[in-house]
């Protein structure tokens, strides 16, 4: 696994290398916004940390300039912690966001994660090729979502969160539940990740409907007509 950090400073992005190369990991680094496109574009990494205090340009449009050119995993690592920032990342491409500080520990499961959502491992073989619900159609092989005809740009761990939540229209699908089938046993922290994903999802669909909140449990997907 090769995986590009884009982060200009120096001491954090030693820590993360240093971490990575502990684990086998392969590194290349940026430090800022220009050098990472370069570079994605040279190497093409298995997936991309990125910051999104860079001096030359915002974080948010190297990451949108990233996922115009490839479906390369991206985990945004930033000091900027609220909500709408983590939705606007999403939003934008990301397939994950981790707050600052954050533990290596969870940044490597965070990053073998992706990866396995990226490659696809796993669930197209076993499910029926194609979920449709009214408008909404689910390509689990191909991986391609389609909504009143006009394909919908989700990235790795929406289409995996997607995927999970129709799956059972009309059940309770528990946080625990989608955290360990979505995110695999892998996973550390908080669960505001799973809120920043559907809340990203639910802007994408266009209407809230498609994905109900259930106050103390989880969520339900309820087709729209």
């Amino acid at each position: 696994m090769k995986v590009l950090i884009v982060e200009d400073d120096g001491a954090v992005a030693d820590g993360i290398a240093d971490g990575l190369g502990s684990a086998a990991v392969g590194a290349i680094r940026a430090v800022d916004g220009r050098s990472a496109l370069d570079l994605a574009e040279l190497h093409v990494p298995d997936a991309v940390v990125l910051d999104l205090g860079l001096p030359d340009m915002d974080g948010t449009d190297v990451c949108r300039a990233l996922r115009s050119r490839s479906g390369v995993p991206i985990i945004v690592v930033s000091a900027r912690g609220e909500e709408m920032d983590r939705v606007l990342a999403l939003e934008l491409g990301a397939d994950d966001y981790l707050v600052k500080p954050f533990g290596m520990r969870e940044l490597l499961a965070r990053l073998r994660a992706v990866a396995r959502r990226a490659s696809g491992a796993g669930n197209a073989a076993e499910q029926p090729p194609t979920r449709r619900f009214g408008a909404l159609a689910i390509d689990l092989r191909a991986r391609r979502v389609n909504l009143d005809g006009l394909a919908l740009h989700l990235t790795p761990t929406e289409f995996e969160l997607l995927a999970h939540l129709s799956s059972d229209p009309g059940a309770v699908q528990r946080r625990s539940d989608i955290l360990r089938d979505v995110w695999h046993t892998e996973w550390y922290g908080a669960t505001k990740t799973l809120d920043a994903h559907i809340a990203a999802l639910r802007r994408k669909l266009g209407d809230p409907g498609w994905i109900e909140s259930v106050r103390g449990v989880g969520f339900r997907f309820e087709p729209q007509r």
